[in-house]
């Protein structure tokens, strides 16, 4: 007898077949990572409560309750013994100080990033690594140079004094996220406006400006940032208490009030509202740009 060793066909599978449900596996609680996440909130949440809650607070009450007690009633005398003084001053010349860096370092780095990304040549190349050395080179170590140059240039006390050396010391990273960014951007999309008969000048305010917006809102805030914390030139180069910035204000707040800690604390609360308004309205392009993908 023979016996057929061929494997039968399968037989067909209905298309209207219901297919069995696919089990999810039942995702496992993860204790550690929860409990870290809580101890970095109360690490985070418990200075922002004291540093809010003590300014609310009169100065009696502070000193005899302590700085992690519940307000009994609410109290605005130190806000409003804050602003009576020379605290509008201070904040009016941190914003001159930091737009005035902000815009200039946009507007250099901006321009620098574009000649060394569009420019094929070995000075760029030379200009990009002159300005990544830049970043070696900590402010303290210049200081006394830079006093010497200012007092030179008839710019001691004054805000100049403070905008150019912040400047000069946020253009490297600047330059560094800008050419990051512009080197995002398609080829294709530069030829194109070649062939469209654009310039370089068109190119950059129709092409490169709108395609790095993430970068350029990177570099402004880091820019914004370095001017509006800054201590070291405001405290070397400015003297007069008309050309006198934020840091250098709560620096001396802390000589004025000193056993008036709600008094010192709200200075500090006011300083610190602007700067993260705007970083409020920034963080998703300083995200991006921080990602390295401005220019996708």
């Amino acid at each position: 007898m023979s016996t057929d060793t061929a494997p039968r066909p399968a037989p067909p599978r209905e298309e209207n077949a219901p297919r069995k449900p696919r089990t999810r596996r039942a995702r496992r609680a993860n204790y550690p990572a929860g409990v870290g996440a809580f101890i970095w909130l109360v690490i985070v949440v418990v200075p922002l409560y004291i540093l809010v809650a003590s300014t609310l607070q009169s100065r009696s009450e502070y000193l005899e309750n302590g700085p992690l007690s519940l307000p009994t009633s609410l109290s605005f005398g130190s806000y409003q013994q804050v602003l009576e003084g020379d605290f509008p001053r201070y904040l009016l010349n941190t914003v001159i100080v930091t737009v005035s860096c902000a815009a200039l370092v946009l507007a250099l780095s901006v321009t620098v990033s574009y000649s060394i990304v569009r420019t094929r040549s070995r000075l760029s190349q030379k200009t990009f690594q002159l300005f990544l050395l830049g970043l070696a080179i900590p402010s303290q170590a210049v200081i006394i140079p830079i006093y010497l140059i200012i007092t030179e240039l008839s710019l001691y006390d004054s805000l100049l004094a403070i905008i150019l050396p912040t400047a000069a010391f946020s253009l490297p990273v600047s330059v560094l996220i800008m050419v990051g960014t512009m080197r995002d951007i398609s080829e294709e999309l530069y030829e194109s406006m070649a062939l469209d008969g654009a310039r370089s000048v068109r190119v950059l305010f129709q092409l490169v400006i709108p395609m790095s917006r993430a970068g350029i809102s990177t570099a402004g805030i880091f820019s914004a940032l370095s001017a509006w914390n800054g201590f070291l030139f405001p405290l070397i180069l400015t003297q007069s208490r008309e050309t006198r910035v934020l840091t250098l204000g709560l620096y001396d707040f802390v000589g004025e009030f000193r056993v008036d800690i709600p008094a010192l604390l709200a200075a500090v609360v006011l300083s610190i509202v602007p700067i993260f308004t705007a970083y409020l309205f920034a963080r998703r392009q300083l995200i991006n740009g921080l990602m390295g993908v401005g220019g996708k």
